[in-house]
């Protein structure tokens, strides 16, 4: 992992500049949140995301709906821009 690199969730969510161009990415590998949140979005079952990516975990999609969740904790200013 690069230096660079921050990690959440107990080390399930992985933030590196030189993966996935900085997206929030699984353990490190090439299969980032947001893929995980999109399938879920759609009402892909965790059973069917595991049995499609079955390097993961139950417990990294769990890691990634927490991450989502936190994120949208946060405040937000929406600017409007020409």
């Amino acid at each position: 992992m690069n230096a660079k690199a921050q990690s959440f969730e107990n080390d399930r969510i992985v933030i590196d500049p030189d993966i996935c161009n900085g997206k929030p990415v699984i353990r490190g590998m090439r299969i980032t949140a947001e893929t995980i949140l999109d399938f879920l979005s759609t009402g892909e079952s965790k059973e069917e995301i595991l049995k499609q990516y079955p390097m993961l975990e139950k417990e990294d999609i769990s890691a990634c709906l927490a991450f989502a969740a936190k994120l949208l904790k946060h405040k937000y200013n929406l600017l409007k821009t020409a």
